[in-house]
């Protein structure tokens, strides 16, 4: 949401000030792992360690310097798909893994072991189509499919997994290192790898597990053509990357955002398609923290052997695409879904994510938004205007000032005292009505919603325990934590019709601002320290956390079935979204295109772009989704 000039809460640039946001650089855990270069893997697989059932192969992996083991686990999927899982044999405590962006839990196919010897492991697929051959020092795991090696894991040897530890016993703050002067090199190097704690502005973020962070790297071999991971600003075949510019997957919501950028705006999707003549491919890298990813695609020589004697090698140029992906927490959990071809890989997606959902015939037509309209007569003339001008329009929205005072499921008593004869008028025109709803709430205790969660405990926590406050549109907030399965029922229970006055059945609703948005926070979003039910921090579920406020919403869909949200995840190809916010320019008319194919290819194809006409009657500046 853009700035207003009538606001409680002003902003003082109307367009991306990249001081706010950070450079990759300025990003610790991409840091660390950059220190890591490609090379021999530091990790060396344990073939007396594996075991085969019916569902997966497992094996431990050690790391050579430091002897923390890790245990793979590879799964062949039904329907052409295979999935690799790696984590820490005994962690200290339990890892993040992302929770309910699988509709089910797969159907997974027995795996055999063809070939077994001191440094070779080969498993082979159920229709022997595919093998998976797994080389134990270094460790690194080949895909083939009928003798043609896809893909490669771990083959430029960047496989990084950050075990949890204690924290060290004379760790201080850098408010403490200051006051007390003791800032040695040793200080000052964790400092700068941000193992512990990390400074961006006047932030401080403090990371009570300590270091996390995980990663991994694929060649695609024979592939030089890669799309997908949104939301960027960017063109449709994703770039080379180098130093400071890889592309990052954070949701951020930064209005005026910079084109041809690769930042992480809105929305974030870590699914990866690699396209050549004879097959497509795809990476599914299920994480919900925040995300790096580096891309460079190059020409090698591949070495064909010959079939007839006398026996002997060629050699020719193909292309090849190395992708790295780096994950501030979680642990490395990949799909990779084998195609063939185009339409088998949206098929394989939709059968670990979902599909589409029908949209209601209505949304499909031409949406009316602004910010603001300012009353209930506002509305009637503009909505009178399109009449008169004979342009048809199908949907009315409504911003946040048809609220009372930004407290949101109510209705300003002055400007909008009669909603339900408003959205009457509407309905004998078979029009709709959208309004907005955010996920921050107005810290006052004589408002239900707030005192409600209040007294429920449902609010997420700083890392002191207490409600983490923000500011947004209201003032000063506190923001429900939807990845709570309780939170997520009773604000559910908010859009019934007895509990929502004024609402009918004529009436949708837009999530906005659930990026979160927070905006005096760093990079203008939440605390990554801030604590989530379970005592999960928001690092590690950051990327999630729209989705579960729009998952929260979806108990309308039955009746009210429309909903549009300005974040967008793992699971929003269930529901429209739109891109987010940008200025009445030609140049981001021109990327949207991109941009929303882009979110088509990776399931979300009920999606638009926000499009500002000027000098437009029946009234001037509108904003079409």
């Amino acid at each position: 949401m853009e700035p207003a000039k009538h606001e409680e809460i002003s902003v003082q640039d109307e367009t991306m000030d990249k001081m706010k946001f950070k450079k990759c650089s300025q990003i610790a855990f991409y840091r660390r792992q950059k220190l890591l270069h490609p090379g021999k893997s530091l990790y060396r697989a344990l073939l007396d360690s594996v075991t085969l059932s019916n569902d997966n192969v497992k094996f431990q992996i050690i790391n050579e310097a430091n002897k923390v083991p890790l245990l793979v686990e590879i799964y062949e999927i039904e329907g052409n798909i295979f999935r690799v899982k790696i984590n820490e044999v005994a962690p200290l405590r339990t890892r993040y893994e992302v929770p309910d962006v699988l509709i089910k839990e797969p159907t997974t196919k027995r795996l055999s072991i063809t070939q077994k010897e001191t440094n070779i492991l080969v498993l082979t697929s159920t229709n022997e189509d595919h093998k998976l051959h797994i080389t134990a020092n270094p460790f690194q795991i080949e895909l083939e499919s009928k003798d043609e090696t896809i893909l490669s894991m771990n083959s430029r040897g960047l496989l990084y997994f950050e075990h949890l530890q204690p924290p060290p016993k004379n760790s201080k703050t850098a408010a403490e290192n200051k006051e007390d002067g003791s800032a040695d090199s040793a200080k000052e190097n964790q400092k700068d790898l941000g193992l512990w704690q990390e400074e961006f502005g006047s932030f401080l973020d403090i990371k009570a597990s300590g270091p996390s962070s995980v990663g991994l790297d694929f060649s695609l071999h024979g592939f030089e053509h890669i799309y997908g991971i949104p939301e960027h600003a960017e063109t449709l075949l994703l770039k080379n990357t180098s130093d400071d510019d890889a592309y990052r997957l954070y949701n951020l919501d930064i209005y005026g955002h910079k084109i041809h950028d690769k930042i992480g705006i809105y929305g974030s999707v870590p699914f990866l398609l690699a396209h050549k003549p004879n097959r497509t491919l795809g990476i599914f890298w299920l994480n919900s923290s925040e995300t790096l990813v580096d891309i460079s695609t190059k020409a090698v020589m591949e070495h064909i052997p010959s079939r007839s004697p006398p026996e002997t090698t060629k050699q020719r140029v193909v292309p090849q695409t190395d992708v790295r992906w780096m994950s501030e927490s979680g642990i490395v959990d990949v799909f990779l879904l084998m195609g063939p071809t185009a339409f088998d890989i949206f098929k394989q997606y939709a059968q670990l994510t979902g599909t589409q959902a029908l949209p209601p015939f209505f949304s499909l037509g031409y949406h009316q938004c602004r910010w603001n309209y300012e009353d209930e007569q506002d509305v009637k003339s503009v909505d009178a205007g399109f009449d008169q001008h004979d342009i048809p329009y199908d949907v009315m929205w409504l911003d946040i000032e048809h609220t009372e005072g930004k407290r949101y499921f109510t209705w300003d008593k002055k400007r909008f005292q009669n909603p339900r004869r408003m959205q009457e008028l509407l309905r004998k025109k078979k029009r709709k009505l959208v309004v907005i709803i955010d996920p921050h709430i107005k810290i006052d205790p004589a408002y239900t919603i707030y005192s409600q969660g209040k007294s429920k405990d449902y609010f997420v926590k700083d890392r002191n325990g207490k409600d983490f406050e923000g500011v947004c549109w209201p003032g000063s907030s506190c923001y429900l934590d939807f990845t709570n399965p309780e939170v997520r029922e009773w604000y559910a229970d908010l859009f019934a019709f007895q509990t929502y006055k004024g609402s009918t059945d004529i009436l949708f609703v837009w999530n906005d601002m659930n990026e979160p948005s927070v905006f005096k926070g760093a990079e203008l979003t939440m605390q990554k320290d801030a604590v989530h039910h379970g005592g999960w921090e928001h690092r590690e579920v950051h990327n999630l956390y729209g989705f579960y406020q729009k998952d929260s919403s979806s108990a309308l869909e039955e009746e009210r079935d429309l909903l549009s949200s300005h974040d967008h995840s793992l699971l929003d190809h269930r529901r429209a979204v739109w891109t987010g916010d940008n200025t009445a320019d030609w140049s981001y008319l021109k990327i949207s295109i991109p941009m929303l194919l882009t979110l088509s290819m990776v399931g979300i194809s009920f999606c638009g772009g926000k499009v500002f006409i000027l000098n437009f009657s029946p009234r001037v500046d509108h904003q079409l989704y």
